[in-house]
């Protein structure tokens, strides 16, 4: 299932293992007013270990789509880049991608090399 936001997938993946907030935080022996801030946006996501410890406690499989998609939704909330894009030579490549967004394309050879770093990838 795809979410829009950290707080809907921490949310939405602790309720699809049928449990209460209190029986999970018991059980993963996490703090319920924080856990409950966190699945309400009203706190940023973990960061790093924690939010892996956070992510495995939802049952969640390293690797997986679902993994990474809460781990992506986990950077955005805090606005940053997840870290396996923080490439350096990747992120130079950022204002040709705000060009686009604001409805000027980058010119073919841009393309060329951004699709060239992401194959090296």
């Amino acid at each position: 299932m795809s979410y829009g936001t950290f707080a809907e997938a921490a949310r939405g993946h602790r309720l699809g293992l049928k449990m209460s907030l209190r029986k999970f935080c018991l059980d993963n022996s996490l703090e319920p007013g924080n856990t409950s801030k966190l699945e309400r946006g009203l706190l940023p996501p973990p960061k790093g270990e924690r939010l892996r410890v956070y992510a495995l406690a939802l049952s969640l499989v390293e690797g997986t789509d679902d993994w990474q998609e809460f781990c992506d939704l986990a950077a955005a909330a805090k606005g940053e880049f997840p870290e396996d894009l923080r490439d350096q030579e990747l992120v130079l490549q950022l204002p040709a991608l705000f060009r686009t967004m604001r409805g000027d394309p980058p010119t073919d050879e841009q393309l060329d090399h951004i699709v060239d770093l992401l194959k090296k990838r």
